[in-house]
């Protein structure tokens, strides 16, 4: 559980400035699960440089509560939380020196998204928090001031934790969180868990990611792990202290985000040798009457696919289909072996091709949309799907056919600024695997939006 804050002060020497306003906005990782609001009178006058700044001048904090009565709220709100503040060091001082002058010992583990930024989307122009946010598109109100700041670094957070691929936030979190050093129940586990689809991560008391798994329905899939009479599911039962999830919205996000972090934190229990997901393909290949022939054939790495598939029925299935719905010849796509003309040609649904009768432009032209539309090699395109919430939509970018990586964005703006987009996307691995998830997606899901650009 994270505080995420904000606080303005009067300004002034060191260690004499007071609070004269703060948000606090407890966020599980996910969603804002509490807050906290308020003017504070800080029992000093505000320096006019920061009046000027924030639009807070003395007339309006009068009648505000001075700070030790809200002291109560703030250590409620905060407690088992670790702070996280843009420029943590400034903020977690100033909270520190008011409890200090109240005589209490305020102290909670505190993250940084500067120092988070810097490490997670490095070569910014400027790390300050306007100008970032601004960078990344993200939408900021009432700058300068602490609820609007802080809601800015509620975005930016859960920017840092999708870019955070190694789960260093997630894991330092576990282990500072004293509640999650418990060996709790399974039940206690499920119960805080969603039925949304997404990534989950299950963990052991040191906060190491032991098995990285995806579901479309979170909650029932960890309540299968915890209830399976299996091997591996019981060593599981018997090391798990905590689960954590990453929602993503979209399945094609889910099957993404777990083939790479399998492959780059590779935790004990899943599968030691999980590197393919598909054993087929689709080639083509110009026979010697210069027709595009199609052929479903055992995936070879030397060679470059039109798509691929999880095994040799599914290939024939997509391509008795592309037969129909693309008029071409059963034997010119290895469907129907002769030296004649095809079956669908003695019954009128075949133009010929197989017989030298079709024109070769017209039938190769088919076959060319076809190709076209299933695969990526050399576009450049953004395939656009659901996201966590309503307003918002994940993004998987592919630039010259390679895949770039994937994230999450709120506004138009984002998806057509290319140089947003990428500053926005976590940069992922392109390789066999990711080509297959996403050629499949787009395969099972006509209706998916792809934007395409130069």
């Amino acid at each position: 559980m994270y505080a995420i804050l904000d606080i303005e002060t009067t300004g002034g020497k060191y260690n004499e400035e007071g609070i004269t306003e703060i948000a606090v906005y407890k966020y599980d990782g996910h969603k804002v699960v509490d807050q906290f609001i308020s003017l504070i009178n800080p029992e000093r006058d505000i320096q006019p440089f920061v009046v000027n700044l924030t639009g807070i001048n003395n007339n309006m904090l009068r009648n505000a509560p001075k700070f030790y009565e809200v002291a109560k709220r703030i250590v409620e709100i905060t407690e088992d939380c670790i702070l996280v503040a843009h420029n943590a060091q400034f903020d977690c001082r100033i909270l520190c020196t008011e409890f200090n002058r109240l005589g209490f010992e305020f102290v909670r583990p505190s993250l940084c998204t500067v120092e988070l930024a810097k490490d997670l989307i490095p070569g910014q122009e400027s790390y300050s928090l306007g100008k970032l946010v601004r960078s990344l598109g993200i939408p900021v109100a009432d700058r300068h001031r602490a609820s609007g700041d802080a809601l800015a670094t509620v975005k930016l957070f859960q920017m840092l934790l999708d870019k955070d691929t190694g789960k260093s936030i997630i894991q330092q979190s576990i282990r500072l969180n004293p509640k999650l050093q418990l060996e709790p129940r399974h039940l206690d586990i499920i119960a805080d868990l969603p039925s949304v689809t997404g990534v989950y991560y299950i963990h052991k008391a040191d906060g190491d990611i032991i098995y990285i798994g995806k579901s479309k329905n979170i909650k029932q899939r960890i309540n299968q792990h915890f209830t399976s009479t299996n091997h591996k599911s019981k060593k599981i039962q018997a090391q798990v202290t905590a689960v954590t999830y990453e929602e993503t919205g979209s399945e094609l996000v889910a099957l993404l985000k777990e083939s790479e972090e399998i492959k780059r934190i590779k935790p004990v229990f899943n599968r030691a040798l999980r590197r393919t997901t598909f054993t087929h393909a689709l080639y083509s290949f110009i026979d010697a009457n210069n027709y595009i022939n199609l052929k479903i054939d055992v995936a070879d790495g030397r060679k470059k696919p039109i798509t691929t598939f999880s095994n040799r029925q599914s290939g024939k299935s997509f391509i008795t289909k592309a037969v129909e719905d693309y008029r071409l010849c059963q034997k010119l796509t290895g469907l129907y072996k002769t030296k004649t003309s095809c079956f669908n040609y003695d019954i009128k649904t075949c133009d010929g091709a197989c017989i030298e009768k079709e024109a070769i432009d017209t039938y190769n032209k088919r076959v060319e949309t076809l190709i076209e539309k299933y695969s990526y090699s050399n576009k450049n395109m953004v395939i656009i799907d659901q996201g966590r919430a309503i307003d918002e939509r994940s993004a998987i970018l592919i630039e010259k056919g390679v895949f770039k990586g994937l994230g999450f964005v709120n506004l138009n703006y984002q998806i057509n600024n290319i140089e947003v987009l990428e500053s926005i996307i976590t940069p992922m691995q392109n390789n066999r695997d990711t080509q297959h998830i996403i050629q499949s997606h787009i395969r099972r899901n006509k209706r998916i939006k792809v934007i395409t650009f130069n």
